[in-house]
């Protein structure tokens, strides 16, 4: 069970880490068709996490309130979308095209905001996995060990592109591929640590399941919603993100009913 968590908050982190290492093969930046597809198929599948692995494990967790155990889910969600609302109104909107920003900032200095950005939104990312992981380690959170690997795979395929937006760019501006690569891995080691925190935290972490799942589900969904469906709906082709997010949900959504 140990190995199953250790992997499973590496997951993410890995993810990050493929994306980076593009800077070291690649001339150019992940062909569009490609990004929007990776980009497409990692919403379907955290939108369909964040029903199946947080808020339906969330409303049970709340039973006991009958009626009302739509209570914990609605206010955890709303804090999560919340808290990375006002994340986002702290540093640089992680866009995929962010380093195309006009302003009077260096494209250097645009591309050390956009590393801040990433970092920072992958920190509640981290404790999302950390919360999913406590809770299935709890037993009794109504949480499945497919569940929680569904969530980071899904949290990896986000941080693919993530990772090569960070580490290429960096690239053009004349940092040499290695360095761009360091830079592009360790945006994403904050998720790890954040997970691994999160799990340690067991203890504080369980009595308030209902919440904290429901509050990685809003994290989730506003990630969805305001950086990736943008990013796959975006130019021509714009169905190639919508059928992969179809494909994404369905497959989470499988997994997660089928072998939970």
């Amino acid at each position: 069970m140990q190995t199953e968590v250790f992997q499973g908050i590496l997951i993410p982190f890995l993810g990050t880490t493929l994306g980076s290492a593009c800077v070291l093969f690649m001339k150019n930046r992940l062909n569009q068709m490609v990004q929007r597809a990776l980009t497409g198929f990692a919403a379907g599948v955290m939108v369909a996490a964040s029903v199946w692995s947080l808020l339906i494990p969330a409303m049970e967790q709340s039973e006991p309130m009958g009626k009302l155990s739509f209570l914990p889910a609605a206010a955890g969600f709303w804090l999560g979308i919340l808290f990375l609302l006002l994340l986002d109104r702290a540093v640089p909107h992680l866009h995929m095209n962010s380093s195309k920003a006009e302003g009077p900032k260096s494209s250097l200095q645009k591309q050390v905001l956009l590393v801040l950005a990433v970092t920072l939104h992958n920190l509640p990312e981290g404790m999302a996995v950390g919360v999913v992981y406590a809770g299935w380690l709890s037993g009794d959170a109504g949480i499945t060990a497919m569940g929680a690997l569904s969530l980071s795979l899904g949290i990896a395929i986000q941080n693919f592109p993530e990772g090569a937006i960070i580490s290429m760019p960096l690239r053009a501006e004349g940092v040499s591929k290695g360095r761009a690569f360091l830079y592009g891995t360790l945006s994403g080691a904050v998720e790890p640590v954040g997970a691994a925190l999160t799990i340690l935290a067991a203890g504080f972490v369980v009595p308030l399941l209902p919440y904290l799942l429901s509050f990685a589900a809003g994290a989730m969904v506003y990630v969805v919603v305001e950086e990736l469906i943008p990013e796959m709906s975006e130019g021509k082709h714009s169905n190639v993100g919508t059928v992969l997010f179809a494909a994404g949900f369905t497959v989470m959504m499988a997994l997660d009913v089928a072998l939970g």
